[in-house]
Parts: C-alpha cells; sequence; structure tokens
C-alpha cells in the first residue's frame, strides 16, 4: 500500500509539473501552497517569439467595494498587492506609440471612472507604491475601461496574442477590464 501512495504521489507531482512548462499560449499559475489572501500570480504568453510575462499578488474583492472603495480613484495603485506588478519583455515592444525596450518595469495605474492612466516604471523592485517615484516613469498613458457583465473575483492578468506581430495585456477584476494593446519590434 506504501508503495503505491508513493507511486501515486510521483505521478501527480510529474502530470502537474508538465503542465506548468508550456511552450506558447497565455498561461497563468497561482501559488496556491500560500495561504496569503493575495497568492503570488504569474501570466504569461509567447508571442511571435516574444516572451511577456507579468508577476503579481492576486487580491480577492472578498465582499468589498474595490475601484472608488478600497482603492481610492485617482490615486496610483500597483495593480496588485505587496510588491508592485512587474511584467517583462525580451523582445522591444510599441504600446500605445511609444517603444518599451526589452527589460523588466513597474507596472503601476491610476484608476478613475472614466479613464485609466496606465504606467511603466523603471522601478520594478519595491514593496506596493512605497517608494513609486513619477520620474521614473518610462511612459505613461489613458486607456478606457470596459464595464463588464460579470464579477472577477479574484485580479486576473491574461497576455494574448492578436497575430504574429501583435498581441494585448489585460487587468480584470471586480466588474472592470483595462485592456493594453502592443506590437512586437523587430
Amino acid at each position: 500500500m506504501k508503495k503505491i501512495l508513493i507511486l501515486l504521489m510521483i505521478i501527480t507531482s510529474c502530470s502537474s509539473s508538465n503542465n506548468n512548462h508550456e511552450s506558447h499560449g497565455n498561461h497563468t499559475k497561482n501559488d496556491k501552497k500560500s495561504n496569503s489572501l493575495s497568492p503570488h500570480t504569474v501570466a504569461m504568453s509567447m508571442i511571435g517569439g516574444a516572451h511577456i510575462h507579468i508577476d503579481y499578488s492576486s487580491p480577492s474583492i472578498r465582499n468589498r467595494i474595490i475601484f472608488g472603495g478600497l482603492l481610492a480613484y485617482d490615486q496610483v495603485w500597483q495593480s496588485g498587492a505587496h510588491n508592485a506588478t512587474w511584467i517583462e519583455t525580451d523582445y522591444d515592444l510599441l504600446v500605445n506609440g511609444y517603444e518599451l525596450k526589452k527589460g523588466r518595469y513597474g507596472f503601476f495605474t491610476i484608476p478613475s471612472k472614466d479613464d485609466w492612466t496606465i504606467i511603466f516604471n523603471k522601478n520594478w523592485e519595491q514593496h506596493g507604491k512605497d517608494e513609486y517615484d513619477q520620474k521614473d516613469d518610462v511612459f505613461r498613458f489613458k486607456v478606457k475601461p470596459i464595464i463588464l457583465d460579470e464579477i472577477v473575483e479574484s485580479l486576473k492578468y491574461e497576455v494574448d496574442e492578436i497575430d504574429e506581430n501583435n498581441g494585448s495585456i489585460s487587468l480584470s477584476w471586480e466588474k472592470v477590464k483595462v485592456t493594453i494593446p502592443f506590437e512586437i519590434k523587430r
């Protein structure tokens, strides 16, 4: 019986391990081992040869009003919980007309009712927004949020392929979704 149990543990471990090594397509991984209310999560995808990786902590609504409540409008947000969310690309990207050189960037937003300010910042390694400084912004621009029909309980990022040279990054939480299209520079 002990040998069967060990064999089942090995098979289960290998099976889940193989599922975490996708070579393309949108991939999200949550740290389920953590007892955190905002587990460490990643979203990533290969688009036209470029690897786009987003690292964040995913808080849940837990019966709270998020935008305009827990997160005040018109204030910088680290776009996740705990440490600042960061985005890494191994190709140069064109985002809203701005060039984002390959590298790792802090990702911040300023939510408001009518539009959101999207911010890529040089300082990617910081707790929350404690060390955020606008002078370190690589660039910022505004987007219109989409109001969703259904509630998204936990903050979710996705990296989606549009075609071989174009993709989008989206952030969804509560009843709001923000999408940021990008082009791979070749």
